[in-house]
């Protein structure tokens, strides 16, 4: 099927503009207003489309403000305030990335996996774009999993990682004021958290098999600290892969929405001293099990 023909997630009650971005990754949705008021089918319609192409955009949303985008984010599922930094003020859940103020993650992550019942997924609405840069690209980790190597895939299977917000800010942050950089990292490890993940999770709708990795894993469990990080990188550039991506362009008002459970994300920092404002609200996700069935677990809070 063309980029530029119709298409709609199975079993869809309705049919939406779908353009897929890239070949593994990534879709455009059009035609879709978002709001609160949207009609159950078409709800439904985004859901599936997202469990499908695990990232889905809209552009032109700049109707929205920071009420309706939380409005909006409750007919997905249940938001959820970041655990560590401050909301927005005046709103329930809405979290702020300002690169003025060190909020620059220029690295592959998984949102907020530190916990957990890490979100199920995440509502990015851009406020403030610069005149160049500033650009996401998600990857696709359930595509990652299944062009694993069989025996790299039965090894993945019985690994677990710990994660933890505790991690080195200064080489994730190269670009962002050391003032500015340092706060952040202040707040975001007010509360140092460590859970323990099986490296490879199973999604809970589409049942697909995903690795769950990003720069808050610090270490994998049982192994010593040189071959934890072998490990890491090598299922890490297995996510990474170029053909396992979209990379999209921001413009003031789009709307990104990405199914955390199965996709890592990287904000590109490459736009310098000029200012990038997005606000994201995220959605309650569930506690992750494993190949084996064996569910994550808080292993610190303090």
């Amino acid at each position: 099927m063309s980029n530029a023909a119709l298409a709609t997630p199975l079993n869809s009650p309705v049919q939406l503009d779908i353009r897929r971005v890239a070949g593994r990754i990534g879709a455009e949705i059009r035609g879709v207003k978002l709001s609160a008021d949207l009609d159950a089918d078409t709800v439904a319609a985004i859901q599936q489309a997202l469990v499908e192409h695990k990232v889905v955009f809209f552009r032109g949303q700049t109707h929205l403000d920071d009420v309706t985008q939380e409005a909006f984010a409750k007919l997905l599922g249940e938001p959820v305030a970041h655990p560590t930094v401050p909301v927005v003020d005046g709103t329930h859940y809405l979290l702020e990335l300002d690169s003025d103020k060190g909020a620059r993650a220029s690295s592959w992550h998984t949102d907020v996996t530190f916990v957990d019942a890490y979100p199920k997924a995440s509502i990015l609405r851009s406020v403030v774009v610069p005149e160049y840069g500033g650009d996401t690209t998600w990857a696709n980790t359930a595509t990652a999993y299944e062009h694993l190597p069989s025996e790299l895939k039965e090894l993945a299977d019985k690994l677990v990682a710990v994660h933890s917000n505790e991690y080195d800010y200064a080489a994730i942050k190269p670009n962002a004021q050391l003032e500015a950089a340092e706060h952040y990292r202040k707040v975001f490890t007010s509360t140092v958290y460590e859970t323990e993940h099986p490296v490879v999770r199973v999604h809970p709708v589409s049942g697909e098999r995903s690795l769950l990795l990003g720069h808050f894993v610090k270490r994998i469990k049982g192994y010593g600290a040189a071959d934890s990080a072998h490990l890491f990188n090598l299922l890490q550039s297995h996510v990474t892969r170029l053909e396992n991506t979209v990379r999209w362009t921001w413009q003031v008002g789009d709307v990104a929405i990405w199914d955390n459970r199965s996709t890592q994300h990287y904000a590109v920092d490459d736009y310098g001293t000029q200012k990038r404002v997005v606000r994201r609200v995220t959605l309650q996700g569930e506690v992750p099990f494993g190949v084996n069935g064996q569910r994550s677990q808080t292993i610190k809070k303090a």
